[in-house]
C-alpha cells in the first residue's frame, strides 16, 4: 500500500473512532463510509439496509471472494488520550470495528488502483455486537454468488502483529437467554396463599455447575447468570415475578442446543412445580464461527509468504461473532491480528485498534484475492 492510501486510511479510521455509533444507529457511520468509498474509488457502492457492499468487477471466471468489516460500537466509555478521541459520551470504539472498517477501506483503494483478477466484494456491516448484522449480510452474499469469504477482528493477548488461526471453530456460540416467571402475589406474613417464583428461579441457578459439567460434552460448555431480580423492595408483600437472565455458551453448536433444552425442561419443571407461568425468550444470538479448512490454509499460506508470523490456536476464543452467519453461507475463514500480549483488552475504556495493522490485513487479503 503507498503511504497516500495508507494516510487516507488511517485518517478515516481516527473519523470513525471519534464518531462512533451504536449497534442498529449506526447511520453517520454507514453514509460516511459510503461516501469515502465514492470520493477516492470507482468502486459500485451498493446500499443495503443499515450496510452496504462495494464490489470490483474482475471480468474473469475465477471464483468470486468477499472480505467483510463490521462498524458499530459498544456502550463503554472512551479513555484514551488521541485528538480522535470519542466525542460521544458513554459510547466507544472499544472492539475495533473502526480499525477494521479502514482496513477494508484501504483493501478497496488498492484493487481499485491495482486492479484484481476476479470479482471482489467489500461487505461493510452493521449491528455485529448483537448478533443482528450478519445472518442478512450472509444470505446476501449467497444470493450473489460470492464462492469464499474473509475477515479478520484484531485480538489482544496475542504476539504483536501475529497471524493467529485455526481450522473448526474460532469463536463460541452463544445467546442471552430470558426465563420469566409470572405467580400470585400474597401478603408477606401468609405466603402460602401466593405463588412465589423466587424457589423456581433459585433452583435453576443452583443446577447449572451440573448442566454444565465438563464431562458431559466434547467442547467448552458455560451458563452465565448476568441477573437474578426477583419481587419489589416491599416487605409486606411476597414477591409474584421474577426474571432471570443467562448467557450460554458453547464451542459447538449441538452442544448449545443441549444446554438450552436442559434448561428450558428445568425452567418448565420448576414451573409447573410452584404454579408459575413461564416465557421463555431469547437476544443476542450468535452462532459457532467455524473456519473452513481449505480457507483457513490459504490464510495460512498467505500470511508465510508475507513473512507474518503464524500462531496456531489450541481453542478458539470464548466470545461470539456473528461472522458464523457467513461461514454458514459459505467457504470462508476468520484469523485474528494480535495486538500484542500486553495490549489493552478488547471491550475496556483504554482500547484503541492499532493503526498499523491497517497495512497488515489490507496485505494479507490482498494476497488472498491474488491466490487464485
Amino acid at each position: 500500500m503507498e503511504q497516500r492510501e495508507y494516510e487516507l486510511a488511517a485518517a478515516l479510521r481516527h473519523e470513525l473512532h471519534a464518531h462512533p455509533e451504536l449497534s442498529g444507529q449506526e447511520n453517520w457511520t454507514r453514509e460516511r463510509l459510503m461516501s469515502f468509498l465514492r470520493e477516492h474509488t470507482s468502486l459500485e457502492v451498493v446500499p443495503m439496509d443499515g450496510w452496504f457492499y462495494a464490489v470490483y468487477r474482475g471480468g474473469t471466471d475465477q471464483p468470486s471472494i468477499a472480505f467483510r468489516a463490521d462498524f458499530d460500537a459498544l456502550p463503554v466509555e472512551d479513555a484514551i488520550d488521541a485528538p480522535y478521541r470519542s466525542r460521544c459520551p458513554g459510547v466507544g470504539h472499544k472492539c475495533g470495528h473502526d480499525g477494521h472498517s479502514a482496513a477494508l477501506a484501504a483493501l478497496a483503494l488498492e484493487v481499485d488502483r491495482r486492479g484484481a483478477g476476479r470479482d471482489v466484494y467489500f461487505v461493510f456491516q452493521h449491528a455485529e455486537e448483537i448478533g443482528a448484522g450478519g445472518e442478512v449480510c450472509a444470505a446476501a452474499l449467497k444470493k450473489l454468488g460470492v464462492e469464499e469469504v474473509y475477515a479478520f477482528h484484531n485480538m489482544s493477548g496475542y504476539p504483536r502483529g501475529a497471524v493467529c488461526l485455526r481450522e473448526g471453530t474460532m469463536h463460541c456460540a452463544s445467546r442471552g437467554m430470558i426465563l420469566r416467571f409470572t405467580g400470585t402475589p400474597a401478603h408477606a406474613s401468609t405466603p402460602e396463599r401466593g405463588r412465589n417464583p423466587a424457589f423456581a428461579v433459585a433452583r435453576l441457578v443452583c443446577a447449572i455447575p451440573e448442566l454444565t459439567d465438563p464431562e458431559g460434552y466434547d467442547g467448552l460448555v458455560l451458563c452465565t447468570v448476568i441477573q437474578i431480580n426477583v419481587g419489589e423492595p416491599a416487605f409486606g408483600v411476597s414477591a409474584h415475578r421474577g426474571e432471570l437472565l443467562l448467557t450460554i455458551r458453547a464451542q459447538y453448536e449441538r452442544e448449545l442446543a443441549a444446554l438450552q433444552s436442559a434448561l428450558e425442561a428445568l425452567a418448565r419443571r420448576e414451573a409447573g412445580r410452584y404454579g408459575l407461568e413461564l416465557e421463555i425468550g431469547y437476544q443476542d444470538v450468535f452462532p459457532e464461527t467455524a473456519n473452513h479448512p481449505a480457507q483457513t490454509e490459504k490464510v495460512r499460506q498467505a500470511a508465510r509468504r508475507l513473512g507474518f508470523p503464524v500462531c496456531e490456536m489450541a481453542a478458539p476464543e470464548r466470545c461470539s461473532e456473528d461472522f458464523g452467519y457467513y461461514l454458514h453461507a459459505i467457504p470462508g475463514a476468520m484469523f485474528f491480528l494480535g495486538n500484542g500480549e500486553d495490549y489493552p483488552p478488547l471491550h475496556s475504556a483504554a482500547f484503541d485498534f492499532p493503526d498499523e495493522a491497517i497495512r497488515q490485513a489490507e496485505r494479507l487479503f490482498r494476497a488472498l484475492i491474488e491466490e487464485a
